[in-house]
């Protein structure tokens, strides 16, 4: 590893674009990816040190860890390179460059370039050399990249400076006491468990997936410790207990399981070993129950391979949000090597899986990411066995697919897409169309196509104001908030015996959910879930030119807003 500056290009084969312009990409295209991503750390690096020089600061100056960090890299190569291409350093590099510029917040900023110390100690540490760094600890505690983290029995609460050793794999710390004096800690980190008490040394928690070949264990790290695991916010450690790990390793398997289908790499194809990082959100134990789909997950370009997910309770969901965020990885990392297109960042396309209005780059994001999920449910579509496993299948290939290509229509139209984004845009269209032509069991598109309509309808209800003098073209409600998107997963199978107007729309019966809907709106004439749900069934049952005018501009039969 080093910091010297290397002019040659960086060129991407064109067979590994145009795999990656489908919506999938092989180990080899990921690789690539990853290898960019490496140049760009080392870029961001090298930048943010030249800042970084002339801080003050009580800990060792950032030129002696660096100089820590490469000797360890010398001697042992393969360990720090994994530190350097972990999703947490690239989110710290990205965040620390931030705060230099004054686009972000967090502990004093000493203290978080000192993150630079505990890398350097991690990379010592593996690599078996010695070093001897002033490091912070946070009321005794110092996380150590890649390892885990080390915690000082009985240290002052609060930012401290402590001294931090490494000889030979074993660590020695010492901080500042409680009351009076200084403690002190030694552990061999790179061996050792957890203690009996859990006091001084928490060690790195890792998901194992073995395949069916018997090949070498995928790795993952599910990373509750490392401070920069977050988006962008520095976060303090949040352990999760012996039996959520459990859980979360019990998941990890049965999804590496679910994504381990043999056949060319596509849309939809992961394989688990391009995963770099699961960061756990929202829980650290396992009551109360999860719910059966993610609610929550998301990823950032600064930290390519990782992704935020709160736990499901099932495999099959953890399975699809891995194949989800990891495309938002990769149309990352490619937006670091190409200006795929020109965005004003103003917030107003219609994107089918928000309830929001999305700026260019989100709507690229959200196309790429769900091509992808549309290509899990189409591998699920094909394996599937039984009536439910079928229909569920069935239902999201053919959602996902519909969504997807709406948005790449957008893009294409937008006129902002460059020369490689258009090549980008045009690639995911091919497969999206193919994927059109496929043929999906009655009902399931029946009801996707309804899905999809009743997002629509109800966006725009909640989001677009109706025309008013002296403006022309749409124009967003200034009282819009977000909603609750319920149709998307209740839609996704066939009610047996339904109650609702939803569940009455879902089931094929349009006059029932009109009648219901009907019932609703008589209280109140402009609730957008039921109006939605009206204009939906009523052009489901009369597909007439004023029930197309609806769908297309239902906003027209809301009262202007208020404001």
């Amino acid at each position: 590893m080093t910091s010297e500056q290397h002019l040659a290009p960086f060129r991407m084969p064109d067979r590994l674009f145009a795999e990656l312009a489908a919506g999938g990409g092989s180990a080899t295209a990921v690789a690539f990816l990853e290898r960019a991503e490496r140049a760009r750390r080392l870029l961001l690096l090298r930048t943010l040190l030249g800042h970084l020089d002339a801080l003050p600061t009580p800990l060792t100056p950032v030129a002696e860890a660096w100089r820590v960090l490469k000797e360890a890299a010398e001697e042992s190569p393969e360990p720090v390179e994994r530190l350097l291409l972990a999703p947490a350093t690239g989110g710290w590099l990205s965040h620390m460059l931030r705060r230099v510029h004054g686009t972000a917040t967090g502990p004093p900023m000493w203290a978080e370039a000192g993150h630079l110390c505990a890398l350097a100690l991690s990379a010592s540490l593996q690599a078996g050399t010695a070093a001897a760094l002033d490091v912070p600890l946070t009321s005794g505690r110092l996380p150590l990249p890649g390892l885990g983290m080390a915690r000082l029995p009985g240290a002052r609460e609060g930012l401290a400076v402590g001294r931090a050793t490494t000889a030979g794999g074993e660590l020695t710390v010492t901080g500042p006491g409680r009351t009076t004096g200084s403690v002190r800690m030694t552990c061999r980190p790179v061996t050792q468990r957890a203690d009996a008490e859990g006091d001084t040394w928490l060690p790195l928690r890792t998901l194992t997936h073995t395949g069916p070949d018997g090949t070498a264990p995928v790795t993952v790290v599910l990373e509750d410790l490392d401070p920069y695991r977050d988006l962008d916010d520095h976060l303090p450690p949040a352990r999760l207990d012996e039996e959520e790990a459990q859980e979360w390793q019990r998941l990890f398997g049965e999804a590496a399981r679910i994504l381990a289908r043999p056949g060319i790499p596509g849309p939809g194809r992961v394989d688990p070993a391009m995963i770099r990082a699961i960061v756990p959100f929202g829980r650290t134990a396992v009551s109360p129950p999860p719910p059966p789909f993610v609610q929550v997950s998301a990823s950032s370009g600064d930290s390519f391979g990782g992704m935020l997910i709160v736990r499901p309770a099932s495999a099959l969901a953890l399975a699809e949000t891995l194949v989800h965020e990891l495309q938002h990885s990769k149309l990352a990392a490619l937006l670091h090597l190409f200006p795929l297109l020109e965005d004003d960042r103003d917030e107003r396309y219609y994107a089918p899986w928000r309830t929001d209005p999305r700026h260019l780059t989100g709507l690229l994001h959200g196309a790429y990411a769900f091509t992808g999920v549309a290509g899990f449910w189409r591998d699920r579509l094909a394996g599937a066995q039984g009536g439910e496993a079928v229909e569920r299948a069935a239902y999201f290939f053919a959602l996902r697919r519909l969504q997807s290509r709406l948005a790449v229509r957008t893009l294409l139209t937008s006129g902002r897409l460059t020369v490689q984004g258009r090549a980008l845009v045009s690639g995911l269209a091919r497969t999206l169309d193919g994927w059109l032509r496929e043929p999906v069991p009655h009902a399931a598109l029946t009801r996707a196509r309804t899905a999809a309509a009743l997002h629509r309808t109800e966006w725009r209800l909640r989001n677009v104001a109706p025309p008013s003098p002296g403006h022309e073209g749409p124009r967003f409600r200034p009282d819009r908030t977000s909603w609750p998107d319920v149709r998307t997963h209740a839609f996704a199978t066939r009610p047996a015996a339904p109650h609702t107007a939803d569940e009455y729309l879902a089931a094929g019966d349009a006059t029932a959910a009109l009648a219901r809907y009907a019932g609703q709106l008589a209280a109140d004439p402009a609730e957008p879930h039921a109006l939605a749900g009206w204009i939906v069934a009523r052009a489901a049952l009369d597909p007439g030119r004023e029930t197309r005018r609806m769908l297309a501009r239902p906003e027209l039969l809301q009262p202007l807003p208020s404001g």
